[in-house]
């Protein structure tokens, strides 16, 4: 891993925390954003899936907030996949 990014995000309670994003293993909408972590701990929040891969993006990219989203640099670098096993 490289250095820690910390993305900022909301559980359902309305608590905030933050979390490593290289720890995201899988980001899932069951309605809800389940963020599942490489250590099988598993997150809901109240974020959109979008939102978090956004946040993720925007750290990744140096924590700038873009003005621009659709123009932010990693946009289509991080996406929502399909799970194979749900096939």
């Amino acid at each position: 891993m490289g250095t820690s990014r910390m993305i900022r995000l909301t559980r359902l309670g309305g608590q905030q925390f933050v979390l490593n994003d290289e720890l995201i293993e899988r980001l899932e909408a069951t309605p809800d954003t389940v963020i599942t972590l490489v250590n099988d701990r598993i997150y809901v929040v109240s974020e959109t899936p979008d939102e978090v891969l956004l946040r993720v993006a925007d750290a990744r990219a140096g924590g700038a907030e873009p003005t621009d989203r659709s123009r932010h640099p990693l946009r289509g670098v991080l996406r929502l996949v399909s799970d194979p096993d749900d096939s």
